[in-house]
Parts: C-alpha cells; sequence; structure tokens
C-alpha cells in the first residue's frame, strides 16, 4: 500500500515520509474541503504524498479521528499558566533583541553574527541562562 510506504511513525505520531507533516495536518484540509492538489502545494510536498495520507487515514479513521480529537482539546486548553508566562517572556526578551540587532545595524556598527552568538551562548529565548 502507498500509505505504508510514504508514512512513517516513530512514535510521534504519523507523519509524511520525510516531512515534518502529520497526517492531522492533513486531515485540517481534508476537511475543509481542499482538494488534494492545494493541500500539496501548500505543505510544498506531492499529490501523493498527500493521497498517501488521505488512504493512511481512510485505513484507520477511529484511531486517527480519535487523536484528532485529543490534539483539538489540547489546543483548545492552550498552555498551562506557568508556561505560558515563560513563553511569554521569552518573546519580550527576543523583541527587545531584535531590536538591538536593528538599531545596530542602522548606526552601521552591527556584527549580527557576533550578536546572534552571544544571544544564542546565553540562552536565546528558549530562557536558559535568564532570570
Amino acid at each position: 500500500m502507498k500509505s505504508d510506504e510514504m508514512i512513517i511513525d516513530r512514535g510521534d505520531g504519523p507523519k509524511i515520509k520525510g516531512t515534518r507533516i502529520t497526517v492531522y495536518a492533513v486531515l485540517d484540509y481534508v476537511l475543509a474541503g481542499w482538494h488534494t492538489a492545494r493541500i500539496a502545494s501548500l505543505f510544498n510536498v506531492s499529490s501523493d504524498q498527500v493521497q498517501a495520507a488521505i488512504e493512511y487515514i481512510n485505513e484507520r479513521p477511529i484511531e486517527v479521528l480519535k487523536e484528532y480529537v485529543r490534539i483539538l482539546e489540547r489546543c483548545e486548553r492552550g498552555n498551562p499558566p506557568e508556561l505560558q508566562a515563560r513563553i511569554d517572556a521569552n518573546q519580550v526578551r527576543f523583541q527587545e533583541f531584535v531590536k538591538q540587532v536593528r538599531e545596530a545595524k542602522a548606526s552601521g556598527n552591527a556584527d549580527v553574527q557576533a550578536m546572534i552568538r552571544q544571544y544564542r551562548e546565553k540562552g536565546g529565548a528558549n530562557g536558559a541562562g535568564h532570570g
């Protein structure tokens, strides 16, 4: 079967082989009524790859739909408050870094690569090395 060759699951959900595109992402657009070619264009994959994802879904409808509902429920709940606070703080730090890079470029004395290296060494936007 085509889906057996083109869809892989390494324990983190079924994906189109060679990509990070899950069958659940494809399912979103299938349910919205998108044509296979349009989905393929969106994800920059072949129509055959999208068709394999659709076949995978059709071969395991209950399994796929149960997981799809779990994913939708998790999205609806959002992040726990403590995680959201960290995400928000990291976003503020990143935006400040972007502002610093733009200011340095505008002044003409920017070694952007050095700034990026320094930012990463401090932990970047993931919060490591901050606070």
